[in-house]
């Protein structure tokens, strides 16, 4: 998002640099709050709402930002971003644990964890530095919004956690 920031909304590196500082402060403040409003509405329901949001902002989202050029309205832009995140990483390491027996837990969840990191997390950046050099960046846009449309589909067909999970009878 830093890279966007410069690159693409033309924002000075400093500038972006503490709007994304700022930024990841608020996202951090929030990670308690959504996962007590998880403990409320359910983990499903939790990432029903992510994968929902994560379908429908992405690419209003990120074309606004592209044109930001106030600090402070790239800054909301951003949180609102990392509120939808939220819905996810406040409870992702939880959901992947109810998901996996005790006995390949740590595998299922490691390893999982491991592989969608390096082939989409490690990815992502270059994948569209790579659309914007060849004048597609909105592309990207809309590969961020197929990943949470498909994060959507798998959600609805998931078992509720809370009633299915492995960690249903534990204290």
């Amino acid at each position: 998002m830093q890279k966007y920031l410069v690159n693409t909304a033309g924002m000075h590196a400093k500038t972006a640099s503490n709007v994304m500082m700022a930024a990841l402060f608020v996202y951090m403040l929030l990670q308690p709050l959504f996962g007590a409003l998880s403990d409320r509405i359910g983990r499903r329901a939790s990432m029903l709402w992510f994968g929902g949001l994560g379908t429908l902002c992405p690419v209003p989202l990120l074309h606004a930002l592209s044109g930001v050029k106030s600090p402070v309205m790239a800054f909301v832009f951003i949180v609102l971003a990392l509120a939808i995140v939220n819905f996810y990483t406040s409870i992702s390491g939880l959901i992947k644990a109810e998901m996996f027996p005790p006995e390949v837990r740590a595998l299922g969840v490691g390893l999982s964890y491991a592989v969608a990191n390096a082939v989409f997390g490690g990815s992502a950046e270059y994948v569209a530095l790579w659309l914007k050099s060849a004048g597609n960046e909105s592309v990207f846009f809309w590969y961020v919004t197929v990943m949470c449309a498909i994060s959507l589909v798998v959600t609805f067909r998931m078992l509720d956690p809370s009633k299915e999970g492995y960690l249903r009878n534990e204290p």
